[in-house]
């Protein structure tokens, strides 16, 4: 029988409730901490669903091929063949810990989304399909032995002093104005998510500032493929932004410009359903034609009826906003969605820093490359959650009662900051939607650069002071790629080169150019 471990996982989304699972059936110890409520995750706002092979008329090596496309040269095979492969299992594990995916006697509902080749992307609740996996999974965990801290802030993690360097549990202070705690751990699962609130127009949550990944930078952990940030093509242009699924587009809705003429006909072949990249730079270059008002989106022909049963959650959300989407089209912008980089890791979630595991949207697996295909966020959780626990069984690991640890000093010069500038986060996030939006330059990305350089955030703020550390190597990162590929766009630099064809690591403030 393998040694049991006492493994804290860090987030509440699909990644950090599979892991948690899992680890749990298998007889381990689990801590999950989580920022917020229970409840509130990156994972719980996906609407569009879950993609997987599992229709008689799909199979593994087509999702394998689209996935590739997506990724625009740069997405690691190996990981793209563990993703779909792994990708029906984990289907059944969800059905079996009890979320319903739409559907009747017949099978699962499924959608089409933009670059799949098939109609195989799963859904439950209409458009709730994160909502609905986060709930039915967050009811399984009532019933195991996991136990559950909310209002977790993880400050940094816990170093090994002596010996090889390696991760031995985290500082989290628990509920505001604590001081942090010392929480020792066998293993360390970072589930944390995003960063969407670097950007000043986004689709992630409060909550979405890249905690997870600072802390692991700070601790001297390699870091891949920062300068990729998907911006999805439509968010409703309202105040507070609000995601309108790919999956409306994919039903049939078609943008159009201030004149109310359908122009994604005109930039791409595929039109609204090309990849979305090439859907977000359209739409953002003809609002620039229009002097910056949005563009629209008409899906007027689906019908009210098919409209309020398939997207009740969009509907509820137009409806709030003051307007009919069955009866008009609605204005749309890009917003910051996704981050394809992360930490790097291997098929296990292991990352180079022994004990640090990484699954979810804060970890760099090499699957999306340099543009993430549609729907295969909420997959890559589930896979690589429990691709991670599976890894920490097999892994030889020192008991934490062996270890003497202390917490990392500051961060590197340069990304430390200090001496400069107090940065207030609109002022950070306007700055990098300006700089490192949908399309960059090299001239304004070094002026930002050069601005964050010295910068603070307010002592108060600790989110921000995270957010800053990884605004800065977004645009080092962006920087040192000197072409477009997928979700990186440099006006500068307009087309890809065989030269950048590989990622972009950092470890510190060294960068790695990794074939």
């Amino acid at each position: 029988m393998a040694e049991l471990r006492n493994i804290v996982v860090v987030g509440s989304g699909l990644g950090g409730l599979t892991a948690a699972l899992h680890a749990d059936a298998l007889g381990h110890s689990v801590t999950l901490l989580t920022k917020g409520a229970l409840d509130e995750s990156n994972s719980r706002y996906a609407q569009g669903g879950i993609a997987a092979a599992v229709f008689d008329d799909d199979t593994v090596e087509l999702h394998v091929e689209d996935t590739l496309a997506a990724g625009a040269g740069l997405s690691v095979l190996a990981a793209v063949e563990a993703l779909c492969g792994d990708g029906p299992l984990r289907i059944a594990d969800l059905v079996r810990w009890g979320v319903r995916f739409d559907g009747d006697e017949s099978g699962f509902s499924r959608g089409l989304e933009a670059a799949h080749s098939r109609a195989r992307v799963l859904h439950a609740g209409g458009d709730a399909t994160g909502r609905a996996i986060v709930l039915a999974l967050i009811a399984r965990l009532a019933a195991s032995r996991v136990e559950v801290v909310e209002h977790a802030f993880v400050t940094d993690l816990l170093i090994t002093a002596d010996g090889e360097p390696r991760v031995a549990g985290l500082m989290a202070r628990v509920g505001e104005g604590t001081e942090p705690l010392e929480i020792r751990a066998d293993a360390v699962v970072l589930a944390t998510g995003g960063a969407g609130q670097l950007f000043e127009f986004t689709t992630n949550p409060a909550g979405a500032t890249a905690d997870g990944l600072a802390a692991a930078w700070r601790a001297g952990a390699r870091v891949d493929d920062l300068e990729f940030y998907q911006f999805h093509p439509t968010a409703l242009a309202v105040p507070g932004s609000f995601l309108i699924s790919e999956a409306v587009r994919g039903e049939g809705a078609v943008l159009l410009d201030a004149a109310g003429r359908r122009f994604m006909t005109g930039v791409d072949r595929r039109a609204e359903l090309a990849p979305r990249d090439v859907v977000a730079r359209g739409i953002a270059r003809q609002m620039a034609l229009q002097a910056g008002l949005p563009v629209h989106l008409d899906a007027t022909a689906l019908g009210r009826e098919t409209l309020e049963k398939r997207f009740p959650t969009i509907t509820r959300a137009t409806r709030a906003a003051g307007l009919d989407w069955a009866a008009e089209p609605i204005p749309v912008t890009p917003a910051a969605h996704y981050f394809m980089g992360g930490i790097s890791t291997d098929l296990g979630g292991r990352t180079s820093l022994p004990g640090l595991y990484a699954v979810g949207e804060v970890a760099s697996t090499g699957v999306h490359g340099a543009n993430r295909l549609a729907s295969n966020s909420l997959l890559e959780a589930a896979v690589f959650g429990w691709r991670a626990i599976e890894a920490i069984v097999a892994d030889e690991i020192p008991t934490t009662q062996e270890r003497e640890v202390e917490a990392p000093g500051p961060a590197p010069t340069g990304a430390e900051g200090g001496g400069g500038r107090e940065f207030l986060r609109p002022d950070l996030q306007h700055l990098m939607w300006s700089a490192a939006g949908v399309e960059r330059s090299g001239e304004t990305m070094l002026a930002a650069a050069e601005t964050l350089a010295g910068a603070t955030a307010p002592t108060d703020d600790p989110e921000t002071t995270n957010l800053l550390d990884v605004a800065r190597l977004v645009l080092a990162g962006a920087l040192a790629r000197e072409e477009s590929r997928g979700a990186h766009y440099r006006a500068d630099f307009p087309f890809p080169s065989d030269e950048f064809a590989h990622a972009i690591t950092w470890t510190r403030e060294v960068p790695q150019h990794a074939h």
